[in-house]
């Protein structure tokens, strides 16, 4: 009766027996315990590499379980790291190391062996371990449970430290190159990144040394800051920490989880995307996300890459705060957006060795690019296709060249929008292949698709019903289990039919939330905050390097393209053959007032110099958006890239605009001097600036639009407004409102110039008023070229703006800690 009794009360009150190097813990079920140096932990260790709050021991649903809360240096158990772990009979932890770390050794009493130490009252006890000495202070102590205590979770890296460095020297300086004290191997850390100064017994001070992407303290990026042990120093991929009179660095090296809390995202006007979504992504995971159009897969992508926070909730990488350290981890991040992010004239090597120069800092030599567009181009299968345009790769292969960019900086988290549109099946299979080996390779990839034919090379899926909530999230093959269905079609067929039922509820009940959900996400809580709004992001290179760098691939693109290449010599030579043609009487000369063709062969030169300009710059940033924005979040300036476009293209204008003029005028007399120097001369200058004014127009109308197809009828629109406003064809002066309408427009100014130039007023023959913008003085002359400059600088300036309100934006949230 006795034994059954005492059977009966294991089983209700199971005791955990926990061992340190100094005393034995009993400890019964019902409270969180926490580990630790702490003095006020429940279980003391004193090993110095173990953290304050190291670890927490609970009775949970499968017995007692040991979990670490994002020590410093970790929890390992025969020789591996674990985050969490089931106890069944008698297992035994290192805290702090692998191999001679403290030990923790946790075993449970069985029924046959009376559990020692409960006093009569059955209060659970600490009592002396009589396998260790202890010294002579060391007393009995009562441990009541209670309610579960809250565990804050540390912001600190939860890998363990690649080098610990012990501080000796007054200052220690951080950087890629050899001659550092710290000298780390990351082509994303300048050669000479930063100091480590020592200002005081225990007291250290960080300054930055003017590197391209920046060193961050706890996610914010600074100058200088004064350290305490509890900062985090970020630079590139690494983590760096004080302990005591040591600098321990730890690597990001793609080994990293992501814990989804609860996020849910609200439109300004309330309506709810994504409503209370959790799930964790374990290290070296493909993760599959799918779901019904509308259903807020896309919304997700943006919350989980940080891009566009969720209103409530947080993200976790790797235990730290996603959104409020968005600054430091963003490099970290890599995004594949459906389009592709390369120009697709130029080879595959070239194509990655331009995004290298813009992505890495100004300081990394063309060797050190080189070898890492060739490590990815090996790790991704591309090699043999290197000198290959990318437009004649195939689907497969071409998205792979954009996952290369992305993995030119090394992320750790890799996101992709629809990798398998569009593909053929066979495609559709390679590439998802891909993906599982680059995520077993050694980093976390989440993929957005609509396609479920290879849904099995993922190692978790998560299905999204409408209203942006959660309806699955585990192994792929369980998925048509959860939903009771044969196919995904008829899934989504049900969510359309029985757009009622709680999708998202049902789940929640199964245990199969339990069992790929619930037990991997933290349990953090905390006060709502605001999320900080992020600096732009850091420039890689200087103005001057981006620009040349763009101005090179753009050159390259163009001479890439031999049919666009064609037409951009052709056009001025068919257009300055009709204008040849017109008639003109006595060409530019004349008795005064007897030559009334010479307005009209100025007009028809005046609207080519428009069409021209026009017309080589109103596709070419509309075509590129996809290009830019990925560009831009990577820390391209919008003034440089605007400026290389004007730049190319301006001087392809003016060259043009030239033609135009000298085949134009074949065979014209032409007065013997104009205002201040020849009248071909004049004339050119006239139309070059004309031409260079249309040509910002055509960016301001491209980098307006969204898409390249409405582009043509609005060149129509404009180039025949051009050509009304010129004053050749409608006499302006005098003309309410075409005469004002005519000031906005470079054709009027442009076309004045011309004017001012032949005397035009006096040589042809018309009736009412004289043009004032036509006076054959320096000053009129000025005046019109001058506009015309001016207007141009005004549509720069209205593109510039367009393009700055293009770059990605990351908004500010109020974030839940969970």
């Amino acid at each position: 009766m006795a034994d059954e009794l005492s059977s009966r009360e294991f089983r209700e009150a199971p005791i955990l027996v926990v061992q340190t190097k100094e005393r034995v813990y009993r400890l019964r079920a019902g409270g969180a315990y926490n580990i630790g140096r702490d003095p006020s932990a429940d279980i003391v260790v004193t090993d110095p590499r173990a953290s304050s709050l190291h670890a927490v021991l609970e009775r949970g649903a499968d017995g007692w379980e040991i979990e670490d809360v994002g020590s410093l240096n970790g929890t390992f158990f025969a020789g591996h790291r674990v985050d969490r772990m089931v106890i069944d009979h008698e297992e035994t932890f290192q805290l702090g190391h692998a191999v001679d770390g403290e030990k923790l050794a946790c075993s449970l009493p069985t029924p046959s062996r009376p559990e020692p130490g409960l006093d009569a009252g059955g209060d659970t006890m600490v009592v002396p371990d009589p396998g260790y000495a202890l010294d002579d202070e060391a007393t009995v102590t009562k441990i009541h449970p209670g309610l579960p205590r809250k565990v804050s979770r540390s912001s600190s890296p939860a890998a363990h430290p690649s080098t610990v460095v012990r501080i000796t020297s007054p200052t220690l300086r951080i950087g890629r190159a050899t001659d550092n004290d710290i000298a780390v191997p990351d082509l994303m850390i300048s050669r000479h990144h930063a100091e480590l100064h020592t200002i005081g017994a225990g007291r250290y001070r960080i300054v930055d040394l003017g590197s391209h992407n920046g060193t961050y303290v706890n996610g914010a990026r600074v100058d200088t800051a004064d350290l305490s042990e509890s900062d985090l120093i970020g630079v590139g991929h690494t983590t760096f920490r004080l302990v005591g009179d040591e600098l321990r660095e730890f690597v990001d090296t793609g080994d990293v989880s992501v814990s989804v809390q609860n996020i849910t995202v609200r439109t300004p006007d309330g309506k709810v995307l994504l409503d209370g979504v959790s799930f964790p992504i374990s290290q070296r995971s493909l993760v599959g996300v799918i779901g019904p159009s509308g259903a807020g897969k896309s919304t997700l992508l943006g919350a989980i890459t940080g891009l566009q926070p969720a209103t409530e909730g947080t993200v976790r990488y790797d235990g730290r705060d996603l959104y409020t350290d968005y600054d430091e981890l963003r490099h970290r991040i890599g995004l594949v957006p459906q389009e592709d992010i390369l120009h697709n004239q130029l080879p595959t090597r070239r194509a990655l060795l331009y995004a290298a120069e813009l992505r890495f800092p100004g300081d990394t030599r063309s060797e050190e690019r080189e070898q890492r567009v060739d490590e990815v181009l090996d790790e991704l299968g591309l090699a043999r296709h290197a000198d290959t345009r990318i437009d004649r790769l195939s689907g497969g292969q071409r998205k792979r060249v954009s996952v290369a960019l992305e993995l030119l900086t090394k992320p750790s988290l890799l996101f992709l929008d629809e990798p398998t549109s569009g593909l053929d099946p066979g495609l559709d299979k390679t590439v998802m292949e891909m993906l599982s080996e680059l995520a077993h390779d050694g980093r976390t990839v989440i993929v957005v698709t609509h396609s479920v034919a290879n849904l099995d090379s993922c190692d978790r899926l998560l299905v999204l019903v409408p209203g942006g909530r959660l309806a699955y999230y585990g192994p792929p093959e369980e998925g048509l289990q959860q939903f009771a269905q044969r196919t995904w079609a008829e899934v989504f067929q049900e969510f359309d039919n029985d757009e009622d039922r709680d999708w998202a509820g049902e789940f929640r009940t199964s245990p199969r939330f339990e069992n790929y959900v619930a037990v991997g996400l933290t349990d953090d809580v905390g006060p709502a905050e605001e999320v900080r709004p992020p600096a732009p992001p850091p420039a890689p290179q200087s103005k001057l390097s981006q620009l040349s760098t763009l101005c090179r691939r753009y050159l390259a693109v163009i001479a890439s393209d031999r049919s666009y290449l064609a037409l951009l010599g052709v056009m001025p030579l068919l257009l300055g053959g009709l204008i040849a043609a017109v008639p003109s009487g006595a060409g530019f000369t004349g008795t005064p007032g007897t030559n009334t063709d010479a307005p009209t062969k100025l007009m028809v030169l005046a609207f080519a110099a428009c069409f021209v300009g026009t017309g080589n710059a109103i596709r070419e940033i509309v075509k590129e958006q996809t290009i830019y924005r990925r560009e831009r979040a990577a820390g391209l300036s919008a003034g440089v890239y605007l400026m290389s476009k004007l730049l190319v293209l301006g001087v392809i204008t003016v060259v043009q605009a030239a033609v135009l003029v000298v085949i134009g005028t074949i065979g014209e007399s032409m007065p013997p001097k104009g205002i201040f120097t020849m009248v071909e001369l004049e004339l050119v200058l006239a139309m070059a600036m004309l031409g260079i004014t249309s040509l910002a127009l055509g960016l301001l109308v491209s980098v307006s639009v969204n898409t390249s197809e409405k582009t043509l009828p609005l060149l129509i629109v404009l180039s025949m407004a051009q050509l009304v406003l010129t004053g050749g064809l409608v006499r302006l002066p005098g003309t309410p409102g075409l005469q004002q309408l005519s000031f906005l427009s470079p054709s009027r100014w442009g076309y004045g110039a011309g004017a001012a130039t032949l005397d035009l007023d006096t040589l042809s023959p018309h009736t009412g008023a004289a043009d004032p913008l036509w006076k054959h003085t320096i000053g009129t002359w000025l005046v019109d070229m001058g506009v015309v400059a001016g207007l141009g600088v005004v549509f720069l300036a209205l593109a510039w703006y367009r393009l700055y309100q293009l770059r990605p934006r990351r908004q500010g949230a109020r974030v839940a800690r969970l």
